[in-house]
């Protein structure tokens, strides 16, 4: 009997089977680069699971002489046998972030092609953002208005925003899409600071949904006239809560209902799952794009361990990467 491989080996392997969104037609100027996409991306999926937050830190996990890290060492070098440099691993790490939801929304689909989530039930998605505090102090708005910086601690590109459930915070909006059904997969995400709008960044998840989703469910900020036309020239239907004194309200109410039930515990158990209850773990906005980006991705690579190997889908993640 063949030894089986180790999780965290078997998860970044993953990585070689998932679909990537088409490249560009036109290539940028200088040289074709060396490393793959994949190879950068399999980094991030190591950085997520073992909270690596760095190139310098990653190029120290695997300097550890260890069955495990040779096997990812081997898993991240070229065919040859070339593996990045700090300086290409900062790099391409660095220009990853504006890759990621494109990356999310294409494992999206394939997700949804495989595992069937609608079998039973409706094609409906989604869309909501949750909030996550940014690392170190906080940038009140008398000093940022004075450019003052009172804390070397505080994350200046973070910012403010309120909501009902958690009142003022300062930090980030994680936006997401997610399939409504027994099996909760993400569909679309993107990272902002806080003060973004909900509705400015939903016409982005629409791009990255599958054909066959026919509603699309938000609360009353995505009821935009821009929205209504996007789901209309794709042949979805938004449906946004609005007041139930409004005609359809007591519809509207009940179907809200079904979102708050798919959504709301999808981003308390995906903050959870990453122990981002109280912080995130890096400060500035591209830092903190690359790693919450790369947790979504790594719960949809979750999903698919799951599927191939007949456990569960959508339950035990978080022992699960914590034994990775």
């Amino acid at each position: 009997m063949l030894p089986r491989a180790p999780l965290l080996v078997t998860l970044v392997n993953l990585v070689e089977r998932i679909p990537l969104p088409e490249p560009s037609k036109k290539r940028g100027r200088g040289r074709p680069p060396v490393y793959s996409d994949r190879i950068i991306i399999k980094a991030l999926v190591i950085m997520v699971i073992r909270r690596l937050y760095s190139a310098y830190s990653l190029l120290a996990f695997l300097e550890q002489d260890t069955a495990l890290t040779a096997s990812l060492r081997q898993a991240l070098s070229t065919p040859g046998g070339r593996v990045p440099s700090r300086r290409t691993w900062e790099r391409r790490l660095q220009a990853l972030p504006d890759t990621l939801p494109g990356l999310i929304g294409c494992l999206g689909r394939y997700l949804v092609a495989l595992l069937q989530p609608w079998a039973t039930s409706g094609r409906a998605v989604a869309m909501d953002s949750t909030a996550l505090r940014a690392k170190g102090g906080v940038w009140h708005k008398k000093h940022r208005e004075q450019g003052l910086i009172p804390h070397s601690s505080i994350d200046t590109e973070a910012h403010w925003s309120k909501s009902g459930h958690h009142g003022w915070w300062y930090g980030w909006k994680l936006h997401f899409a997610s399939t409504i059904a027994a099996l909760w997969i993400p569909l679309a995400a993107e990272l902002t600071p806080a003060n973004v709008h909900d509705c400015t960044v939903a016409p982005q998840h629409l791009d990255h949904l599958p054909a066959d989703a026919r509603f699309v469910m938000g609360d009353r900020h995505f009821n935009t006239p821009e929205l209504q036309t996007r789901c209309w020239q794709t042949n979805r239907l938004l449906i946004a809560a609005a007041g139930q004194r409004k005609p359809g309200g007591e519809v509207r109410r009940i179907l809200h209902k079904l979102r708050h039930q798919a959504i709301e515990p999808f981003n308390g158990l995906f903050k959870n799952v990453f122990e981002w209850g109280g912080q995130v773990p890096v400060k500035g906005l591209r830092r903190t794009r690359l790693i919450v980006l790369g947790a979504v991705l790594v719960y949809q690579l979750v999903l698919l361990y799951q599927f191939e190997h007949g456990k569960p889908l959508g339950q035990a993640i978080k022992p699960l990467l914590r034994a990775a």
